[in-house]
């Protein structure tokens, strides 16, 4: 049950994540957006890490750490840069994915999932995928939406790779150090170069967004870092539903219209979701 529940929360999380960053890349460039989200990352588990002292990091956890931090910091730009020049209920969706990638290298490591938790899953996952599907010309015709839905399935991929690394790590070190890895690769590697060449900004009207996409995403791994102690791919993937989220959210808010393949997307996510609830608890 509290894979279930790490997964769920991770979903919200990172559902806020996206609404806010796609209105934050209107405003400011993606590398921009990221390095202010980072550096609110890091502000608020730097002293979480802290107060959870240093733990002992062997070669192996340091490998998970490099993964989970510089797959994360990949992915986010990629997804920023999609969420600039896509519509969300697209590209949210397709990135959302990653959860699918994850629960795939976990089975590949040797998980081991019952019967039951595997059909509910491949619900979920076929849910996800329909709910990227827009039947819109305009969405996939045009240059823009192809390049959106790209960048966007590389961004899955970074980020699957990331979200068992984090798992990985959330298993043998403290929460805040499975937290911790992606905001300082963001800082040192995007943050600190760009603020150094002064092509950081932040306007009045981004800086609400960075900051609640910043604080939204350190929750969302802390959430999925707790959820994959009890199992990897099951938080993985419904940490994905947070694509489903966000396109509905889309639809409530920027008036983005829902397509009748990610209607069925989401409600096929939401089934599935209950069932493996049922099956968890």
């Amino acid at each position: 049950m509290i894979a279930v529940l790490g997964g769920l929360g991770a979903a919200c999380a990172w559902a806020t994540t996206t609404m806010c960053a796609a209105r934050a890349t209107r405003l400011i460039a993606p590398t921009s957006v990221l390095a202010w989200v980072m550096l609110t990352g890091l502000v608020v588990t730097l002293p979480w890490a802290a107060l959870q002292g240093r733990p002992d990091i062997d070669a192996k956890s340091a490998g998970w750490l490099v993964v989970s931090g510089a797959g994360n910091c990949i992915g986010l730009l990629l997804a920023y840069s999609a969420l600039r020049i896509g519509k969300v209920g697209v590209v949210a969706p397709i990135v959302s994915t990653e959860g699918a990638i994850a629960a795939v290298i976990a089975v590949a490591a040797g998980e081991r999932l019952g019967a039951g938790t595997g059909v509910a899953l491949a619900v979920v996952v076929a849910g996800t995928i329909l709910a990227g599907a827009t039947g819109e010309s305009s969405a996939t015709g045009s240059s823009h939406g192809r390049q959106a839905a790209l960048t966007a399935g590389i961004a899955a991929l970074a980020f699957g790779a990331s979200l068992y690394a984090t798992g990985q790590v959330g298993m043998k070190l403290p929460l805040a150090w499975a937290v911790l890895p992606p905001r300082v690769f963001g800082v040192l590697l995007i943050a600190l170069p760009l603020g150094l060449a002064g092509r950081v900004t932040l306007t009045r009207s981004a800086a609400p967004y960075v900051v609640a996409a910043g604080l939204a995403e350190v929750a969302g791994f802390a959430s999925f870092a707790v959820g994959a102690r009890h199992g990897i791919a099951v938080s993985a993937v419904l940490a994905s539903q947070f694509g489903a989220v966000a396109a509905v959210a889309a639809y409530l808010v920027f008036r983005e219209r829902l397509a009748r393949p990610q209607a069925v997307g989401v409600a096929a996510i939401a089934a599935g979701v209950a069932v493996l609830t049922a099956l968890q608890a």
